[in-house]
């Protein structure tokens, strides 16, 4: 889980004698001998809100002050200017923008051109979570990821240029955004990356699930809301059984369950009991928690991949985070992890959903694929839509989506400090 002990913190006390600044990592890698000198790129920021402990607090406040937000040593990136669309009384957009020198825009074509004719930046960071946003009559939350998109993307077009994009967590959410969305960056050749910080966080314990393997089952659990953290939990799960042999090429059906329902899936064999058992042994129960048999709203999303494995995503109110078990051909007993969701220094998974920002933003390639997203985004959206319909199983031959998934780490690599041009470990 963890790089050396001396190298590590060797490479820690050399980076803290160095001066504090945008990029300051970046150059003090090549000063110790490993990495040639890479300079920071700039992002405009686009953000619903900008609270504490919001997604923008947690990743934009790690371009500004650091990793750690302590203003230690942080990402090859400089803040070039923000767009925000709410200030609640606990704004931090604007103390933040004066404390730093970073110009807020009215408008988001404001924001990409930094207030001038031409699009400067090298990159765009859109952050819709959070905020005072309706409901559909769905439940699903509707920020306006498509909206921002829509206007990130005019500009680019109206201003000839287009640099890579990262939006935050599910696409849409409703399915015909996410599409457009994905549509819309393939035809103008829009570098995209999406999704949740948990396929790249901490896991416990380790496990290895080797590209390639020949994968009989997998099952995961989630927690919370099914919009809100049901991306959370796909994500979790799609990024590990997307590793499987012959992926990946979408999904034909999906199918949600509730209350009794989520228990005959066991009880019957739909869903094998024993990789249930190991998903659920690795994560703690909720405060004051029932029996899992007994989670109040329990849930299940069960969808039906092309190549014919059957995907088990569990949502449940009785735990407190979110796990993926999985069994190998030729394996005795499944293998679990938990997808760990730290707090401190300042939710530290998000510094490694960002370190994946920092090397698309440098590279001009998605760390990984955003149809990975796509996918999981029109999982939930069908599974939320399978929900209202009383539980039908819905084809979903929209979700034929093929792409290459690749070797992508997780925390604690690839290192913060590392170069985000360096190879992968």
């Amino acid at each position: 889980m963890s790089s050396p002990a001396t190298d590590k913190i060797n490479r820690r006390e050399c980076m803290l004698t160095l001066p504090v600044g945008l990029g300051a990592t970046a150059f003090s890698r090549d000063l110790i001998g490993q990495s040639p000198p890479v300079a920071p790129k700039s992002v405009a920021v686009i953000a619903t809100i900008y609270q504490p402990g919001s997604h923008a607090d947690v990743l934009v406040g790690k371009i500004l002050e650091g990793w750690k937000q302590d203003g230690g040593p942080g990402p090859a990136l400089k803040l070039a200017s923000m767009y925000v669309e709410q200030y609640p009384d606990n704004d931090l957009a604007r103390p933040m923008a004066e404390k730093h020198g970073v110009p807020l825009f009215g408008s988001i074509e404001k924001a990409i051109t930094v207030g001038g004719s031409t699009v400067p930046i090298d990159g765009v960071i859109s952050i819709a979570e959070h905020g005072d946003y309706p409901f559909n009559d769905r439940g699903q939350h509707l920020y306006p990821r498509k909206r921002f998109f829509h206007e990130i993307t005019d500009t680019f077009r109206r201003y000839g240029r287009v640099v890579p994009v990262f939006t935050d967590k599910h696409l849409g959410p409703p399915w015909p955004d996410a599409r457009w969305m994905y549509r819309r960056a393939k035809s103008m050749q829009i570098p995209l990356m999406a999704g949740s910080s948990l396929p790249v966080t901490y896991r416990r314990p380790s496990i290895d699930v080797p590209m390639g393997c020949d994968m009989e089952a997998a099952v995961g659990i989630g927690y919370d809301g099914l919009d809100i953290y049901g991306s959370h939990a796909l994500e979790s799960y799609q990024c590990l059984v997307e590793r499987r042999r012959n992926a990946e090429a979408g999904v034909k059906w999906v199918q949600y369950f509730e209350d009794d329902a989520v228990w005959q899936a066991l009880r019957d064999g739909t869903v094998p009991r024993a990789v249930f058992d190991a998903a659920r042994a690795v994560i703690p129960a909720a405060n004051g928690s029932v029996p899992y048999k007994q989670s109040p709203r329990a849930a299940l999303f069960l969808f039906r991949y092309h190549d014919g494995f059957l995907g088990a995503q569990f949502m449940l109110q009785s735990v407190g985070r979110t796990s993926v078990a999985v069994k190998l051909r030729g394996q005795a007993e499944p293998m679990a992890t938990q997808f760990e969701e730290r707090t401190e220094p300042r939710h530290p998974h998000f510094a490694y959903l960002l370190k994946g920002i920092e090397r698309m933003i440098h590279s001009g390639q998605p760390s990984y694929p955003v149809e990975r997203t796509l996918l999981t985004s029109g999982i939930l959206d069908r599974a939320i839509k399978s929900r209202v319909k009383g539980g039908r199983r819905l084809a979903t031959p929209e979700l034929a989506i093929r792409y290459q998934p690749v070797d992508y780490p997780h925390a604690p690599q690839p290192p913060l400090e590392e170069s985000p041009l360096a190879p992968l470990p």
